[in-house]
């Protein structure tokens, strides 16, 4: 029943499109500017990557896809509600079928109430009021059926693509703005589904209104009715050139959207740069040019979907005066409609086909840019992939990793014309062991520590955690077994014992035992609402310190293994940074910790110092035997903090 059922949606809509669009029988919708399935071209807006490339090029030497597998993406959200789907079908051809009888009462009226008087007089109040009765029931069913069908297929589409998003490879946060990746996500299917919800409940009433009203014409006079034939091929060519314009100005509209809010995004996360270097009036520019750039489009946007309905309507209006003609002739030959009742029908029906005609007109601009807009959603579902993981986790019996960490022969090349950022290395930590990674900005203290979580994979070598190579681990299971505290701390705009308690179930006592230990117990408990306060936009009400301290929290309520101090008391104050290592060590205790920090005092105490640089390990040792080896951490030391940035 499903499977024919959406099978005789997509031919319904296969019909129509073809009906409006004088599209041949055999001939690909794909590049179709009302199906809205055009293949895209880079080169404007967000940067493309060369998966995305690869997918286009392979799209363009494979052989066209139909028109039913065009639609079939859209199934998997759209088509799910399959009682909706008959209901608001059902519900749109009873409208349809109340259009022709609002005419078909002039002929009796005209030809027997008024000139013979043989209609009783209660039988036109009932057929008026049961006319308009059956139809306005008819089309509220169908309106809120097809709008239950957009909604609920945005909702799924939009769960799908966040959840793509959650699960993506990280190489797409480096390739897609913030801003662009919210905005396909939000605003495109949104804006998406609710212009094809206006567009889907007009062609449907639309449609079937236009059928039911030329039968009627048909049933009447069918030679006048070929007349209004004439005029079908000039609508279609007409909406077939608007549309096809319309659509490549959506697309382009679309790119200078992403542009413009990646300037607003660009500047509000850098607005105390732009103010201490001057740049407000040049990025006040630099936003005009943008935005004037998204006004030439939009204008041009609207001179093409404004010009189909006068145009349409000339055209409707040389079809009316022709039939007119006509019909005068034949009444004074004595031909078929001569009868005053049947020649006013027929114009009635005839004036009522003007309106579906102009707003069936206006239907291809919504269609347009609602199927543009969604098709960026199913873009970023077919082209950004999910990462990469093995089978293995560890059973609930056995517990979270010991914590021995293996670095074998490894090597990260992140482009191959450039140098190594870790070159050959080969590093075993021992479980509870502590090491301080050392060396200036670009050794690859960071990206070393990356490979253990994979947010980067190695371009050789292999990376172990209790001796099984991070390739063959469960993701979710691997980054179980580790926590990360750095000096950009990450907090979401939710209450504080959520953010401590980040991925798991909130258990208060567990919350106020991490918060106390990281010496913040105190701070939270005048706040308003203490732990169940919300810290807004990335805790901004809290200091520096506050939030490392809270970022310490969360890692100790994870309770994992292996911890990763990244830079984590680097911008401190004294006493802020007293708190924060009072807290620190409280979380190192009995776990394998990798400190890259940027301040000597953070790694004194670490049981080994591991020294970088290039890539490379240049030496390793405790604190004091590199000391008193005398070389490059003897000189980093002498030199101070400065020598670590």
């Amino acid at each position: 029943m499903e499977v024919n059922l959406q099978g005789l949606i997509v031919h319904a809509t296969e019909v129509v499109f073809r009906a409006k669009t004088s599209v041949k029988p055999g001939e690909s919708l794909l590049n179709h500017p009302l199906t809205g399935l055009a293949r895209t071209k880079s080169g404007t807006g967000c940067v493309k990557s060369a998966e995305m490339t690869d997918t286009t090029a392979s799209a363009e030497t494979s052989p066209a896809p139909t028109v039913f597998q065009r639609i079939k993406r859209l199934l998997p959200y759209f088509g799910q509600q399959r009682w909706s789907w008959v209901t608001g079908i059902l519900a749109t051809v009873v409208a349809a079928v109340t259009e022709p009888l609002i005419p078909a009462l002039f002929q009796p009226l005209l030809d027997k109430g008024f000139s013979k008087g043989a209609l009783p007089l209660w039988s036109v109040p009932v057929a008026v009021m049961g006319i308009f009765a059956i139809r306005g029931a008819a089309h509220f069913v169908s309106q809120y059926s097809l709008t239950r069908i957009a909604n609920d297929g945005m909702q799924l589409l939009r769960s799908a693509m966040f959840e793509r998003l959650m699960r993506a490879d990280l190489a797409v946060f480096s390739k897609e703005s913030a801003s662009a990746l919210s905005n396909t996500i939000v605003y495109e299917v949104q804006s998406g589904a609710g212009q094809l919800v206006s567009a889907m409940i007009g062609l449907s009433r639309d449609g079937f209104s236009l059928l039911a009203l030329v039968g009627y014409l048909l049933f009447l006079n069918w030679k006048l009715t070929l007349v209004v034939f004439l005029v079908t091929p000039g609508v279609a060519w007409i909406m077939k050139v608007l549309s096809k314009r319309l659509y490549r100005l959506t697309r382009e509209g679309q790119n200078a959207t992403d542009d413009l809010a990646y300037v607003v995004e660009e500047n509000v996360l850098a607005f105390k740069m732009v103010r201490l270097h001057g740049a407000q009036q040049s990025q006040i520019n630099r936003f005009e040019k943008l935005s004037d750039r998204l006004r030439g489009l939009a204008i041009r946007s609207t001179i093409a979907s404004a010009s189909m309905s006068p145009l349409t309507q000339l055209l409707a209006a040389v079809a009316l005066s022709l039939v007119l003609m006509i019909a005068l002739l034949q009444s004074q030959n004595g031909g078929q409609g001569a009868t005053v009742g049947g020649f006013v029908a027929f114009i009635t029906a005839m004036l009522m086909l003007i309106a579906p005609i102009k707003r069936l007109a206006d239907v291809a601009n919504p269609i347009t840019r609602g199927l543009a807009a969604l098709e960026r959603g199913l873009q970023l579902m077919e082209n950004v992939s999910s990462e990469t993981q093995g089978a293995y986790a560890p059973k609930p019996s056995e517990g979270h990793a010991s914590g021995v960490i293996e670095w074998i022969n490894t090597s990260v090349q992140f482009h191959p014309d450039a140098a190594p950022a870790v070159n050959g290395i080969s590093l075993t930590i021992q479980p509870g062991e502590s090491v301080a990674f050392v060396g200036s900005s670009g050794s690859g203290k960071t990206t070393l520590a990356n490979l253990l979580p994979r947010f980067v994979l190695p371009s050789q070598g292999q990376v172990l955690i209790d001796g099984r190579d991070v390739a063959e681990w469960q993701l979710t299971a691997l980054r179980e077994q580790m926590a990360m505290v750095s000096q950009d701390v990450v907090m979401l705009n939710d209450t504080v014992a959520a953010n401590v308690a980040l991925g798991q179930a909130v258990n208060e006592d567990q919350v106020n035992a991490c918060l106390e230990a990281a010496n913040l117990s105190e701070h939270i408990a005048r706040l308003p609402q203490g732990m169940h306060t919300l810290l807004g936009h990335n805790a901004t009400q809290l200091s520096g310190g506050q939030r490392q301290r809270l970022a310490i929290a969360r890692a100790l309520y994870k309770n994992a293994p292996i911890l990763i101090l990244d830079e984590a008391t680097s911008a401190l104050d004294n006493e802020s940074e007293r708190l924060v290592q009072e807290a620190l060590q409280r979380l190192m205790k009995g776990r394998t910790t990798l400190i890259i920090a940027h301040r000597l005092s953070t790694i004194e105490h670490a049981d080994r110092v591991v020294v970088m640089a290039h890539g490379c390990i240049v030496e390793q040792g405790s604190h004091q035997a590199l000391l008193a080896l005398g070389g490059v951490y003897a000189r980093l030391h002498h030199k101070g903090d400065s020598a670590l940035v």
